[in-house]
């Protein structure tokens, strides 16, 4: 594949990231597309700045739209640039709702352009770590996942705290918890949340295989606090953590993998390239080879939006969901 030319669709903290990954890939962000976008994206200074979607579907020349806005926002743009024939790498999640994440995947269906969902902890090593020592049975069969994501949340952008645009920090943010948890224990049957959105949420999801994920979801700590993540998953052999913690003024950060089982424990600091250019970097070859991103498939994130959407009634009934029995429509 020759250069591409890649239009990157919002301007916010998603859009910089992605403009950083082209960049670093050496492609070529010729367009930044936002509502009121003035000033040029780190990594994309030659980009030609424009306001409206049109502009930028109607130039044949851009192969790659690189979708990084509110996700209300994401439905109508993503089917509109699959229709048009470009490939799409779309931020998570998929869609606010299931009807809308199903739209997407039937106009994916029908287009030439290859559709990838950006669901990024999966490129991210310490995750990607987990998810080989749980599949490569180095702790037998998994029986449970423990995954938390704490922040305070005083950088977010406001719209994520409108709920009938992000969906809350179910929809959002514990989002990535849960494809982890979907990719680690198969496939959830029923999801009980518990707690509040202004404090903090503790998610319990039951799988087919006898599983149970738990996920501790917060966005409401104390200012300064830095962001922090963890996986812990537990087997019939063994056990794996991945932490990471980002560094503050205070700290140096941290990035610590511990694996335990019949061999002895084994621990290390995860280093590696930034993510979102190794997503980047996987969606080309993609496109290059015509084929589905099995790494970050369109199933797995309509699959982890039905849990989120789950978690979300569940937390506003104070009922256990069962999946299946969940209706599609927007609760």
């Amino acid at each position: 594949m020759t250069m591409a030319r890649i239009a990157i669709i919002g301007a916010g903290n998603m859009g910089r990231a992605h403009a950083a990954a082209w960049a670093g890939l050496g492609e070529d962000v010729a367009y930044v597309c936002a509502p009121r976008a003035e000033e040029p994206l780190p990594g994309a200074e030659g980009a030609r700045i424009v306001h409206d979607l049109d502009t930028v579907l109607e130039d044949p020349a851009v192969d790659i739209v690189s979708v990084c806005t509110p996700t209300d926002s994401h439905t109508d743009i993503a089917v509109r640039a699959l229709a048009s024939g470009r490939n799409v790498l779309l931020e998570k999640p998929i869609a606010l709702e299931i009807p809308d994440a199903l739209a997407i995947r039937a106009a994916a269906a029908s287009s030439r352009g290859i559709l990838m969902v950006a669901h990024v902890v999966r490129f991210f090593p310490g995750y990607e770590r987990v998810d080989e020592a749980v599949a490569g049975g180095v702790i037998g069969r998994p029986w449970s996942a423990h995954a938390e994501r704490l922040t305070s949340g005083g950088a977010a952008p406001a719209w994520l705290g409108q709920e009938r645009r992000s969906g809350g920090i179910l929809v959002d943010f514990a989002i990535h918890d849960f494809d982890q948890l979907n990719l680690l224990l198969g496939e959830p049957l029923a999801v009980t949340s518990v707690g509040s959105t202004g404090a903090a949420v503790e998610t319990t999801i039951e799988y087919r295989d006898g599983g149970i994920g738990r996920v501790l979801t917060s966005m409401a700590l104390p200012a300064g606090y830095p962001f922090s993540s963890a996986l812990d998953v537990i087997g019939s052999a063994g056990s794996v953590r991945y932490a990471y913690s980002a560094p503050d003024s205070g700290t140096p950060g941290l990035s610590d993998y511990r694996e335990t089982s019949a061999h002895g424990e084994t621990r290390a600091r995860v280093t590696g390239e930034d993510p979102y250019a190794r997503q980047a970097e996987y969606f080309l070859h993609c496109i290059e080879s015509q084929t589905a991103p099995s790494r970050s498939p369109v199933e797995a994130a309509i699959a982890a939006l039905r849990v989120s959407r789950a978690a979300h009634r569940s937390l506003s009934t104070g009922q256990r969901v069962v999946l299946d029995a969940l209706d599609l429509s927007a609760d």
